[in-house]
């Protein structure tokens, strides 16, 4: 990857590979949620959640420097380092990518968006590669979870769009799951030489993973028996929706990391409430506003 480096790929691949950040995958999950299928924005969030507590126990029980540190000699794309945080193996971004889009790709029935799914399934991980951050065991692994999982978790999707009860118990899984994750990371006797920012790392996106499982689990009966809102409406609708969603749900995200901060004492707990707030508002609060803006577009 290093000889084939040039700075106009140096670019490219840097652009690509924010396609599997956190912001992008909350960003076409709630696109999806609001505006496309709410059965098929919780098979989005649900394979993004597992696989995402899978990713950071793995990275947890291996422990495996990233390319550099295992190697001085090795040279890496710097404008990729200060994302390229957390253990090697296996990759998050890669996790991200093949696991959001990947899912849109088996459930498109739009034939260039499937392509531009697939398309990004392959790119994000060889960008992880090309910019040096990743070797191939790391983004191999992630993308065969993630496509086990998208396969896996379709049926049990579609078992629970006909069944609320069912798809609450899925939930409450997913909880159990992530809670096992932070119990193994607060419990675990990690070895001595345990990089204590990647531990540090692994607790919060734990504690994150926890709350926004446990905003879910609070917030799908109250918008399944409460709200129940349509998806449908029309573009400028849609994009009001869209927009206007997501920069609340955000800028929520970054007002409450503060006080929540200083109300737990900066422990990462802070993260779980925080996580389990703004989901709660993705999902069951900003839908209350749906029938209005509606409203606007028929009138206009």
């Amino acid at each position: 990857m290093e000889s084939i480096r040039l700075p106009f790929f140096d670019w490219l691949f840097s652009l690509i590979t924010h396609i599997g950040e956190e912001t992008v995958f909350l960003a076409v999950a709630l696109f999806i949620f609001w505006c496309v299928s709410k059965k098929n924005g919780y098979y989005v969030l649900c394979v993004g959640f597992i696989g995402t507590v899978l990713n950071q126990f793995l990275k947890m029980v291996f422990r495996i420097p990233r390319p550099w540190v295992k190697d001085p000699d090795f040279t890496i794309v710097e404008s990729a380092r200060a994302e390229a945080t957390g253990y090697s193996f296996p990759s998050g971004h890669t996790q991200n990518a093949v696991g959001t889009f990947g899912t849109i790709a088996v459930t498109t029935k739009q034939k260039w968006l499937r392509i531009v799914s697939i398309v990004i399934c392959v790119l994000v991980p060889f960008s992880r590669m090309y910019l040096g951050v990743h070797t191939p065991l790391d983004v191999c692994v992630s993308f065969v979870i993630a496509a086990v999982l998208i396969f896996a978790i379709r049926p049990i999707i579609e078992k629970g769009d006909k069944d609320p009860k069912f798809m609450y118990a899925v939930f409450i899984c997913m909880s159990a799951l992530a809670l096992a994750l932070v119990l193994f990371i607060e419990l675990y006797h990690f070895p001595a030489d345990t990089d204590a920012a990647n531990l540090a790392s692994a607790e919060k996106n734990a504690y994150s993973l926890l709350g926004a499982v446990i905003g879910i689990v609070i917030a799908f009966p109250i918008e399944k028996k409460f709200i129940n809102f349509e998806t449908e409406g029309k573009w400028y609708v849609q994009l009001i929706k869209l927009v206007l969603g997501l920069a609340l749900t955000v800028g929520l995200k970054a007002v409450l990391k503060a006080p929540l901060n200083m109300l737990f004492a900066y422990h990462a707990v802070s993260n779980a409430v925080r996580y389990a707030i703004v989901v709660i508002f993705a999902v069951a609060v900003w839908p209350l506003s749906f029938p209005l803006i509606n409203k606007i577009g028929k009138k206009s």
